[in-house]
């Protein structure tokens, strides 16, 4: 009798969409459609990225987005991918992009349907150059009812909405990380077969960490509940946390959350006073929204500081908000310095950062 053999093989992110739409009793598949777009689009991506200096396209491209920031060449191309690979499939009633000032609707040639998709085409493109890695977010809204032709207004809808939202990392493997609402799992690309590998299941970010990651140049600019809690980390042992921390900045929104996904640790990039202007750096309906719900999923915290950020009630499509998300525990201990702050509460004992001479100064 001939033995059986069984072959064990990860399912592909085909497999699992498919999986998770059978669950749904009335899944028509349009969502579906839309995350397979989403998928091929930052396969697209991670290919001209992964040319690097060979694509020829590096370097910047001498103009400007809506915020004023200088575009790369990678940007551009990276929006024109999202764009021409989703914009036909029937699913989505109209896009917006860091890279474009108002809101893309589909073309007349191609059929409308239920979905918005909001998005940052290339995260961290600065780095491009000194090749650290990159990538793309994402977050998929409900088109309101009835509209067809959706404005502004119709993409201003609190974190709390979304259907969808994932990111991918183009590094030294190009990881797609997603949720649906059940969850936070990564997908592997397999260049061999061209396609995405369920690689980390559930991924789950620990409650606690010794490790936290914000630009330290904006020292002199932080409010005193962020100055705080630096100044505790960096004492180390001698200090009222008494454990060592470690500090990193990478300077890309998707390293930063991905490593926090993998291992655990805290994001920071909190409100300054370094532009009376901007409350905060990040954009809060393609950036802080879509991190902050895939982040949560994971079991960890996404707030401003001042309170949760899927709960914020957008004002404009390029709004920017402080952005702090990780560990639980940690994000709970700087909203209540937040609190204390808010209210009056001096801390036990003032921590270097609050003298004259700076913490990172040596005597």
């Amino acid at each position: 009798m001939r033995e059986t053999i069984r072959v064990e093989t990860r399912p592909t992110i085909t497999e699992f969409f498919l999986t998770e739409q059978r669950r749904a009793p009335h899944a028509t598949g349009a969502f579906t459609a839309v995350i397979n777009d989403i998928r091929l689009a930052c396969k697209r991506i991670a290919h001209v990225v992964g040319q690097g200096a060979l694509s020829g396209a590096t370097g910047a491209a001498g103009s400007q987005n809506v915020q004023g920031e200088t575009q790369m060449h990678l940007d551009v191309l990276a929006d024109e991918i999202f764009v021409r690979t989703n914009e036909w499939g029937g699913h989505l009633a109209g896009l917006v992009s860091e890279e474009r000032e108002e809101p893309l609707l589909i073309p007349g040639a191609f059929p409308r349907g239920p979905y918005l998709l909001v998005y940052d085409p290339l995260d961290g493109s600065s780095n491009i150059d000194v090749n650290v890695s990159v990538g793309s977010i994402f977050s998929v809204l409900r088109c309101p009812e009835g509209v067809t032709e959706p404005g502004a207004r119709d993409f201003l809808q609190p974190g709390t909405k979304q259907v969808a939202a994932g990111y991918a990392i183009y590094g030294p493997t190009t990881m797609l990380v997603l949720t649906l609402g059940r969850g936070t799992h990564g997908f592997t690309l397999d260049r061999s077969i061209g396609e995405f590998i369920l690689t980390h299941p559930d991924m789950m970010v620990p409650a606690a960490t010794r490790e936290f990651a914000i630009n330290a140049s904006n020292e002199r600019f932080w409010e005193p509940p962020v100055r705080r809690y630096v100044a505790e980390c960096v004492q180390g042992k001698a200090g009222p946390r008494g454990s060592d921390f470690n500090m990193r900045w990478i300077a890309s929104l998707v390293a930063e959350v991905h490593r926090i996904l993998v291992r655990g640790g805290l994001f920071m990039y909190p409100r300054d006073t370094k532009d009376a202007a901007k409350p905060g750096r990040l954009r809060l309906l393609y950036e802080a929204n879509p991190m902050a719900m895939i982040v949560e999923q994971a079991g960890g915290c996404a707030s401003t500081g001042r309170g949760r950020l899927l709960e914020i009630e957008p004002s404009a499509l390029h709004q920017r908000v402080p952005v702090i998300l990780g560990s639980r525990d940690e994000v709970e201990r700087i909203e209540r310095y937040h609190r204390d702050h808010d209210a009056g509460v001096e801390p036990p004992t003032s921590p270097p950062l609050f003298h004259d001479r700076s913490l990172f100064t040596k005597a």
